[in-house]
């Protein structure tokens, strides 16, 4: 009897341990929000197919895209790990909803703002609390000198000290660099600096902070559809989704570009 017994609980181990193995390589899942209430930008439709197949081919998430906020309860939010934001406008969702994602990302989960997550919710203060700031125009739509601010933070790490991309670059009221920790900024000296509103001429272009125990990041890169065809943007959204589900510490080794464009 105690031979079987002690068989019975070796193969409940194995099992179970097959079964612990098999949760732990469960990949992440996101929820991709593109719906618009204001400004469409052409850029979406580069932006979805980019997501999912960054998630598919490194095997790190699965994306479920949305164009109907409406859809976000808690309960739906259960079966993510991340919630990712490129919309305008203000979206359908009522007080209730509106709580569910706040808890959401409070109790440790991820929030991602792409672009125009900035040019969303104006009616609905927590929400630009939460990301950082809101948008405040776009003075520059050229070709801009990028400084990294944090080169060892997920993403980043490729980058060197600068880059030049083609973007649509935003300014923001409602920030300040010591409510987050700022990673991309404007080189003013690329561009006419004259033509934005900040007194303090500090125009950040990615951050990432905490909301509660829950990771917020946000990167004002990818207006142009080009950008999300880019090597280094597409880094730049695959490392901080996993950092956003918590899968990548706040830190990570350098590396040098191999070329800078």
């Amino acid at each position: 009897m105690m031979k079987e017994l002690t068989a019975v609980l070796g193969m409940a181990m194995v099992i179970a341990s097959v079964a612990g193995a098999e949760e732990a390589k469960k990949p992440r899942r996101l929820l991709f929000v593109v719906e618009t209430r204001g400004f469409h930008h052409d850029s979406t439709e580069a932006a979805i197919p980019v997501v999912m197949t960054l998630g598919r081919t490194s095997k790190l998430f699965t994306t479920t895209v949305t164009n109907d906020a409406s859809i976000i309860t808690g309960d739906l939010l259960r079966d993510y790990d991340a919630v990712m934001f490129y919309t305008t406008g203000e979206l359908p969702m009522d007080p209730i909803q509106k709580n569910a994602l706040m808890a959401f990302i409070k109790l440790g989960k991820g929030f991602i703002g792409i672009h125009s997550a900035t040019d969303t919710f104006y009616k609905w203060a927590e929400y630009g609390d939460m990301l950082g700031g809101y948008f405040d125009g776009h003075p520059w739509s050229q070709e801009v000198t990028i400084n990294v601010e944090d080169p060892y933070f997920p993403g980043m790490n490729r980058l060197g000290k600068s880059f030049v991309l083609k973007e649509e670059v935003y300014q923001y009221r409602n920030w300040s660099r010591d409510k987050v920790h700022v990673l991309l900024s404007m080189d003013v000296n690329s561009v006419d600096v004259s033509r934005g509103k900040r007194a303090d001429k500090d125009y950040a272009m990615a951050w990432c902070k905490q909301w509660g125990k829950g990771r917020v990041l946000f990167n004002g890169l990818g207006h142009y559809p080009e950008a999300w065809n880019d090597p280094r943007f597409q880094k730049m959204i695959l490392d901080g989704i996993c950092w956003a589900m918590g899968d990548l510490p706040d830190r990570v080794p350098t590396e040098e570009p191999k070329q800078n464009k």
